[in-house]
């Protein structure tokens, strides 16, 4: 049975029962007829017995010519059943082995609610899933290459201009050598910040327990910068379910933006609560207006408004805090201040109990 397809398995679970049930039927009228007849044969006149004899010979043939013919017939109607039932599978495996093959953004779409409209819209989850993560990796390996290719032009410049020069002094040198440990040490940073969008665009493999207030305060003592500027802290208990080193990443960068894009003097005001059962953390800061239009660029990597770094940054914080809320299914809400500056909302999904 194995080796058969399905349609064939299916056909003969549809046509041997019928041959089966099918022959005891038969057998009733012959088990009844052979009962009827007497146990003394010879009270029997030749002439009625040569009759029973041959009324239970026609019963027996044709019974079993019309036993044939429904089984055949039945072989064929369980052939075209199991192919009428299993052409949305045949459907399902044609296009999900186009897909995987040429195009990951299409999708099955198979209506109903039966067993087929289930595994077509499990392959669908599993298609998104393989999309976004090829995807990330298309992204990271752009960006990685476009954001290393200046520092690395810089470096090679540098020491080209240094080992061209028969006069360098050791004082010369050093200064070279600290210049490339700074492009090196905005390298390092770029690259784990490309790691952490990556990672966070995979989504979240496993959800842990953990308190946002600690989380935030953890990452308000971390932060550098901010004795500069006028902080107001409000931490109360906000239980959610996530990767604590995730969230960890989105605080952090949640708040160094906050920092990064102020302004002297300026203002940051964090505050970590429980709204409606949800876990929510809310940075407000001073800073720069920011055109209501051009808000959604700022959460996309890379996207600097102006088109210039501030204070070492790479473009890839908000990013990074986009990414992070999206795993966790969070709903990130922003809103760019009239006077200037950002007030970015997260609320965060109701932990399961």
């Amino acid at each position: 049975m194995r080796q058969l397809s399905l349609r064939a398995q299916l056909t003969l679970f549809y046509a041997v029962p019928f041959l089966l049930s099918g022959t005891v039927l038969l057998l009733f009228p012959i088990l009844g007829s052979s009962s009827t007849r007497p146990v003394d044969s010879s009270q029997v006149p030749p002439p009625e017995a040569s009759v029973q004899d041959s009324g239970l010979a026609s019963l027996l043939v044709f019974s079993a010519i019309g036993l044939i013919l429904m089984t055949a017939i039945s072989v064929a109607l369980g052939w075209v059943i199991a192919g009428r039932f299993l052409r949305p599978l045949r459907t399902i495996t044609a296009t999900a082995r186009d897909i995987s093959a040429s195009n990951l953004h299409r999708r099955l779409a198979i209506g109903g609610r039966d067993e087929f409209a289930d595994l077509g819209a499990t392959l669908d989850a599993l298609f998104a899933r393989l999309e976004a993560s090829f995807e990330a990796q298309r992204r990271f390996v752009a960006n990685a290459s476009h954001e290393l290719r200046s520092p690395l032009t810089a470096e090679r410049a540098l020491l080209q201009v240094t080992l061209s020069d028969p006069d360098a002094t050791a004082e010369g040198l050093r200064g070279i050598c600290q210049e490339l440990l700074t492009l090196n040490a905005g390298q390092e940073r770029l690259i784990a910040a490309l790691l952490t969008l990556a990672t966070s665009e995979q989504g979240v493999e496993q959800r842990i327990p953990c308190d946002l207030a600690e989380i935030t305060r953890s990452a308000l003592g971390a932060q550098p910068g901010l004795g500069d500027l006028d902080v107001a802290v409000s931490l109360r208990p906000a239980p959610v379910a996530g990767d604590p080193h995730l969230l960890e990443s989105l605080t952090g960068n949640l708040i160094g933006n906050a920092v990064r894009h102020n302004v002297p003097g300026g203002t940051i005001d964090v505050s970590a609560s429980t709204v409606d059962g949800r876990a929510s953390l809310t940075v407000v800061n001073s800073g720069p207006v920011i055109p209501p239009e051009r808000l959604a660029e700022l959460f996309q990597p890379f996207q600097r408004l102006g088109g210039r770094r501030h204070d070492g940054g790479h473009g890839l914080g908000l990013a990074i805090v986009r990414a992070i809320a999206d795993a966790h299914g969070a709903q990130l809400v922003p809103y760019a201040r009239p006077e200037g500056g950002l007030q970015i909302q997260i609320l965060f999904p109701q932990p399961l109990r």
